[in-house]
């Protein structure tokens, strides 16, 4: 797969891996192995046997770790090979498996794919909103993509499709398709912004809002960061106030490659609002889950499976106004992805 290699990819939410499980997952057209050791710390390593390429998560844990289940080699974390048990014991030089660095923030774990001399944690998009808060304000969910992963921030970066695609709990009756937001570039992101008046107000924040019903400012700000990981700052405000006087939902985005044409979908989310209210919690994560796979999804894949390629430009898509979000974050990772291979 041609992807940005020095850079920091989501490979699991925190929750998905288990004290003394094993969650095997193919991030980048690699099958990797993903552990917690004894100490609470992940680990990932290549989920393949260097003898016959058995998946080491067939196998099982022997402490911090794993034993292979064909032949009953046992790797270590840092994923050489430390047992033989046949004949001598010896263990070849080629007997290990390439290990992946993590680091574990924000609720998700991010894993590095590039050259471990060049490891930049300062990469790592700060989302730390999401380590605040009350426990019942915030929320994690894992989705799943036949899709390529350019093809789902297309999505995100362009919101215009909110007027057609959602039903009335993100529905923003027609007002985003005329508008030609502002687009700005900083370094490795790419912002954009909506501002509109809405009367009645999106389903998702009108019963909540201090004259339920009435008309309120909305404002949805897009951050992107390469490659794959976006911030949406979505709010409502009535009367005259600024965005910080009203209802805000903050929700993360991150794509990360499975293949060339499946991606995994993490999302986080936290909101200003009712924020000890745990059945509100659950029914916000599950409604605005079920948006995602029962509205987006199916969109998506079938653009997927319509353009039968990853190389958008080969197709000569027709652009309209709201497409300069997504067209400068598919060059700007171009870019740097053709500085990376020079």
């Amino acid at each position: 797969m041609e992807h940005l290699k020095n850079a920091w990819y989501v490979a699991a939410l925190s929750t998905e891996i288990e004290d003394q499980g094993m969650l095997s997952r193919t991030i980048l057209g690699q099958s990797v192995l993903l552990y917690r050791k004894l100490d609470g710390n992940p680990v990932a390593i290549r989920d393949r046997c260097p003898h016959r390429f058995v998946p080491l998560s067939m196998g099982k844990r022997d402490g911090d770790d794993v034993v292979c289940p064909y032949h009953a080699l046992r790797f270590a974390p840092s994923g050489q090979c430390v047992h033989n048990p046949h004949g001598d014991g010896l263990i070849p030089k080629a007997a290990k498996v390439q290990s992946y660095p993590l680091v574990e923030r924000d609720g998700f774990i991010w894993l590095w794919a590039g050259d471990e001399a060049l490891i930049d944690p300062s990469l790592i998009p700060d989302y730390s909103l999401l380590s605040g808060g009350h426990a019942n304000s915030k929320g994690y969910a894992y989705m799943h993509m036949q899709a390529n992963y350019e093809i789902v921030v297309d999505n995100i970066m362009d919101l215009s499709h909110v007027d057609h695609v959602h039903g009335p709990l993100l529905n923003t009756a027609g007002h985003l398709s005329a508008q030609q937001p502002k687009v700005v570039e900083e370094g490795r992101s790419i912002t954009v912004r909506w501002d509109w008046q809405q009367d009645p107000p999106m389903g998702f924040f009108s019963p909540f809002l201090p004259q339920p019903g009435a008309a309120a400012r909305h404002h949805v700000t897009v951050c992107w960061t390469a490659p794959g990981t976006m911030l949406l700052t979505v709010g409502a405000v009535q009367n005259g106030g600024r965005d910080d006087d009203g209802l805000l939902s903050w929700d993360h985005h991150l794509m990360t490659p499975e293949t060339e044409t499946s991606t995994h979908y993490f999302f986080g989310t936290r909101r200003n609002w009712l924020v000890e209210d745990a059945e509100l919690n659950r029914m916000k994560l599950e409604g605005t889950v079920h948006a995602f796979t029962a509205e987006d999804k199916p969109i998506i894949e079938a653009v997927q499976r319509e353009m039968g390629t990853t190389d958008l430009w080969s197709l000569k898509p027709v652009l309209l106004t709201s497409d300069p979000a997504a067209v400068r974050s598919r060059r700007l990772l171009a870019k740097l992805i053709a500085a990376e291979n020079r």
